[in-house]
């Protein structure tokens, strides 16, 4: 070995901040060192199936793969070993060496002190090889990728202060072993009963032999081995035969998460086509949930043999958040990113698997609105994507939606579209809503006055898909969707002879005169036209767009990101009973202008529009204050 083959490196700066907390947030759990490495160990396993099967000139399969768990007392060392598929230098610093995900780092910046919350946050990363460092001071990684050949092994170490090193090694078998050199306060694992405990409490569904050496009267390992897990994979096992610690401990294997799943659906299907589903809906939303480009979290098998990481064709982009393994009898071994994306079999799963997540979905909204509310707190924004890409399972979606209301005090999500078309008035004949860019905007919105007067119900839309979500869902159940800030609003069947006009109110429209003529003129290209309005009660004017037109503040976020905006100009309503209105009717004519743009520019600001000359608003607010002083 030369000098120039050995290295040292530092971490990048979130993989210190993350290994500062996986030691000390996690230090109360540390068993769970070994399931992480028992994961890590059973993927690279899968991945040399794979490998193997897809490259069999330059990569051979071992006669059986296998995970072995040994440890040395006098050395106070614990090895874990497999003869999966290795890695290379180069992945050996990608794995390691780096947290290679969109958003780390603002996600550890947003990490907090509080051990409780980091260890659960931690939870998200998956990310679960650092955890090693919860028992051990030093640790260090011996692997050999299948298709290398025996010198061309890579050795990483490191004490996890902020540095490791590499070097390249003689590996006389392909695979990988970690050796963790134990801190002083970990001796409990150094018990042979303590590590079969943990093996058989959180690894015992992993499908390959974990193997551990038998120990002699004084508790020392012996040349003798044995399987200690069951080495069956959990999936294919009838679902009587499983308990609901077996299916926790799988989804934290199979999803390196540190919590248990908020639930789960497992289902056999035959006929035309056979395959296996299992599907976990996580208690916590991942920190990239975000990035849509990112791979899901589904496994893909074939008859049983591990293919792919990560098959994204077999759920929906609205799906992301789901973990689990899909086990297919009818798809070939061979089977490529490519081939998943136009296959009828693969369209098939998807479009049953669909259903079974959505199933689950709507059976613990229905018998655990609670449990639902904490799922729909944590996922609720990407389910309200679904729509718009699943118009197939558009109305089973639509049911599982929740929205804000003025039927409440709060801001809270939990108003389902059949319990607000349970609370419809007589004669009402639209589902209402109003979007805006924050929940207080949507609460205090102009165009919610003649509803409240009158005690319609409106849903209040506040998140930047909302938008997305309107323009794919315009009805509910035979109901249309309308938003009360877009097009014409008639109200007169729901609300009657309770005057949507009463005749002073029609007296003061008629009273506008040229008003509205007179305040186009002023604004000129700015609006459409000038209006006296049905919607307002006590805002003085606000602004109406077309019935398909997107919201302005959505425009606004489209423009700062360089994204091109189409659409109409909007509609200025005033209402004629305001005292700002009346002043504008006698006000002369060096102060119309200012008037009538300030109006404007008041109702654009409430819609969170962007005011194209600031510094004129400014200039004209200051003008009429003094004359009002």
């Amino acid at each position: 070995m030369t000098e120039t083959q050995r290295e040292e490196r530092r971490f990048e700066t979130e993989v210190s901040q993350l290994l500062h907390l996986m030691i000390h947030a996690l230090y109360s759990n540390r068993e769970i060192f070994l399931r992480e490495l028992i994961s890590n160990a059973a993927d690279a396993c899968d991945k040399l199936r794979f490998e193997a099967l897809a490259h069999p000139d330059t990569i051979s399969q071992p006669a059986e793969l296998h995970i072995d768990v040994h440890f040395d007392k006098d050395r106070r060392e614990i090895h874990v070993i497999d003869n999966g598929i290795g890695m290379s230098r180069d992945e050996v610093v990608a794995n390691i060496g780096t947290i290679a995900r969109s958003g780390t780092k603002e996600f550890l910046s947003s990490l907090t002190g509080d051990q409780q919350k980091d260890a659960l946050l931690i939870g998200q990363f998956g990310v679960g090889f650092y955890s090693s460092f919860t028992v051990a001071d030093r640790v260090t990684v011996e692997t050999r990728r299948a298709d290398a050949p025996e010198g061309g092994a890579v050795r990483w170490q490191s004490d996890g202060a902020g540095s490791y090193t590499l070097e390249s090694c003689t590996r006389a078998e392909p695979g990988t072993e970690v050796i963790l050199h134990l801190k002083k306060d970990a001796d409990e694992f150094l018990e042979a009963y303590r590590l079969r405990h943990i093996i058989t409490r959180y690894s015992d569904h992993v499908a390959f032999p974990i193997r551990m050496p038998k120990v002699d009267d004084d508790g020392k390992p012996t040349d003798e081995w044995e399987t200690v897990n069951r080495a069956s994979a959990l999936w294919t096992r009838a679902k009587s035969e499983i308990t609901d610690d077996e299916y926790r401990e799988f989804y934290k294997h199979v999803a390196h998460d540190f919590e248990d799943p908020a639930a789960w659906v497992h289902s056999h299907v035959e006929g035309k086509q056979q395959y296996t589903t299992l599907f976990y809906i996580p208690k916590r939303a991942p920190f990239d949930l975000w990035d849509r480009d990112r791979r899901h979290g589904v496994k893909l098998y074939v008859k049983r043999v591990f293919i792919m990481d990560d098959a994204e064709k077999m759920l929906p982009t609205y799906l992301r958040f789901v973990r689990g393994v899909v086990d297919s009898s009818d798809l070939p071994l061979n089977v490529s990113r490519e081939i998943l994306q136009n296959n009828r079999l693969v369209d098939g799963i998807r479009s049953g698997s669909v259903k079974k997540i959505l199933g689950l979905l709507e059976s613990i909204a229905e018998n655990e609105p609670e449990k639902y509310a904490e799922i729909w707190t944590n996922f609720g924004r990407v389910l309200k994507e679904g729509p718009g890409e699943d118009y197939a399972n558009r109305e089973q979606i639509a049911k599982l939606l929740r929205f804000a209301s003025t039927h409440n005090d709060d801001d809270t999500q939990n108003v389902s579209l059949a319990e607000y078309k349970s609370r419809m008035k007589e004669g009402q004949k639209a589902i209402y809503v109003v979007t805006a860019d924050s929940p207080a905007g949507a609460r205090n919105s102009p165009h919610l006055e003649i509803f409240r007067k009158h005690g319609i119900e409106v849903l209040l839309l506040s998140d930047r898909v909302d938008e997305w979500l309107l323009s794919h869902l315009d009805s509910f159940d035979g109901t249309p969707i309308k938003s009360v800030s877009k097009g014409d609003l008639d109200l007169d069947d729901v609300i009657g002879d309770q005057d949507a006009k009463t005749e002073d109110d029609a007296s003061a429209a008629d009273d506008l005169g040229d008003l509205p003529e007179r305040i186009a003129k002023a604004l000129g290209d700015r609006v459409e036209s000038v209006r006296a309005s049905k919607r307002l009660v006590e805002s003085p004017a606000c602004i109406v767009l077309g019935e398909h037109e997107m919201a302005l503040y959505l425009q606004e976020l489209l423009k700062q990101a360089g994204q091109p905006t189409f659409g109409s100009k909007p509609v200025l309503e005033v209402n004629p009973s305001h005292p700002l209105v009346e002043r504008l009717k006698a006000a002369e004519a060096a102060d119309f202008d200012d008037l009538a743009t300030l109006l404007f520019e008041q109702a654009l600001l409430t819609e969170g529009g962007q005011l194209e000359d600031p510094a004129g608003f400014v200039a004209r607010l200051n003008r009429q204050l003094l004359k009002s002083g």
